[in-house]
């Protein structure tokens, strides 16, 4: 009986695929850390594209902008080239982009490290052409005009520039015509605050230390929109002020005027102390809008300064007219009257037996003194009202005044405008 031997079949090693043997024969001898050209004084050309997503903050006390773009970086690794034919018609690959050469191409306003997805990989077609493609927040320094707050327009730079790299190591180009780039807004959120106008460019040079930098400039040029600040801020305001204005038509006399003037006052404090946050800060220049809500204030507080007074002058005549005693009158009318019938030539017969005790006459007396002292009430009354004639023809007075002040400060708050506006 024959006994047969059992062999073991080893498993036939898996060929590697074309992908892996092209990765692996690409980076074998690579060198991340040298330019990568044959010849070293031939500079690598880095071609820049950029999109401009949205604005995700604008903050005016730090001068600060925090954008979201679409950042594209290409150019041409000449150590990075292989015929397709000999792997399976391959022509393109992702590399990690710490395994090869990366141009150290930053943005020179850069102030802080936004949430930036990470993006581990480049694409690399068989010709040596490397795409790095990602999408980066840039928190950016901007110099930020707020002085026409709401109604700005911002100019904020965003400057690509090798930083170790001279132009004769690493130029920088534009990967699309400018014109192209300037007017692609397609991409971006047009549903928030901010309005992208246009993203012009431009290349240049930049001298330091003997060495020329190439820097590529992108002006991103962004408008607010003023809508919510105008309802929230400016109408409310100028509703205090017309109610403020046709108070005056209150009579002054009434008593009601002091009080409704508090209550605007009071209630446009409000609504500014609330809206303090829609206002951006800034220590370099106070915003025109700032300037307006201080000048409504001192006109409210001036309007109900004006209105006192008259008050104060009404309510003045009238207390040194309570101040005389009925009895004082009296006497004092009496007196007068004793000395102006003694005098008279028709109460003649009245004064020869002003010393008799005769009723009669005593009563005849009084009638007479009476009829006198009614007079004199008659002549008060009289001017009292004069009194108060003055004081409404005051109270026109300063209204006038008003109406002129306020008419100073918006031809004052127009002639600031259009000279922000013709700048």
């Amino acid at each position: 009986m024959f006994f047969i031997p059992q062999v073991e079949l080893v498993p036939e090693k898996p060929k590697r695929s074309a992908l892996n043997q092209l990765t692996r024969l690409l980076l074998r001898k690579y060198n991340y850390g040298v330019r990568p050209v044959q010849n070293w004084t031939k500079p690598t050309t880095v071609y820049i594209d950029l999109i401009i997503q949205s604005v995700l903050d604008v903050d005016g006390q730090t001068q600060k902008v925090t954008t979201s773009i679409w950042y594209r970086q290409i150019w041409n690794d000449e150590f990075l080239v292989w015929d397709p034919e000999e792997f399976d018609g391959i022509t393109e690959i992702s590399l990690s982009s710490d395994a090869i050469w990366v141009p150290d191409v930053i943005i020179s306003e850069f102030v802080d490290v936004g949430k930036s997805p990470v993006i581990p990989y480049v694409y690399v077609n068989c010709s040596g052409t490397v795409k790095n493609y990602k999408p980066i927040q840039v928190v950016s320094a901007c110099h930020l005009e707020i002085y026409a707050f709401p109604f700005d327009k911002q100019n904020c730079t965003l400057t690509f520039r090798s930083w170790l790299h001279s132009v004769n190591e690493v130029d920088l180009a534009l990967w699309r015509p400018a014109e192209e780039i300037a007017n692609d807004t397609k991409d971006f959120m047009n549903d928030g605050e901010w309005e992208l106008l246009s993203v012009p460019s431009h290349y240049c040079t930049l001298e330091q230390e003997d060495r020329d930098y190439a820097q590529i400039q992108f002006n991103v040029l962004i408008r607010r929109r003023p809508l919510l600040y105008v309802v929230s801020l400016l109408i409310p305001s100028i509703f205090f002020m017309v109610v403020d204005v046709t108070s005056f038509y209150l009579p002054p006399n009434s008593g009601t005027r002091i009080t409704f003037k508090t209550s605007i006052l009071l209630g446009f404090t409000v609504i500014r102390v609330n809206l303090m946050d829609e206002i951006p800060a800034t220590a370099i220049k106070t915003p025109l809008i700032g300037v307006f809500f201080a000048v409504c204030m001192a006109l409210l507080v001036l309007s109900l300064a004006m209105s006192i007074f008259v008050v104060k002058l009404l309510h003045y005549s009238e207390k040194e007219v309570k101040e005389m005693s009925m009895s004082a009158c009296l006497l004092d009318k009496y007196g007068s009257m004793d000395q102006s019938f003694i005098e008279s030539p028709d109460l003649f017969s009245l004064t020869e037996v002003s010393n008799s005790d005769s009723p009669l006459e005593k009563i005849l007396q009084e009638v007479v003194s009476l009829r006198l002292y009614l007079q004199e009430e008659d002549n008060e009354g009289s001017s009292q009202s004069y009194w108060v004639e003055l004081c409404l023809k005051v109270d026109k007075l300063l209204f006038c005044v008003y109406l002129l002040i306020m008419l100073i400060y918006v031809m004052t708050l127009l002639l600031l405008w259009g000279v922000w506006s013709s700048a």
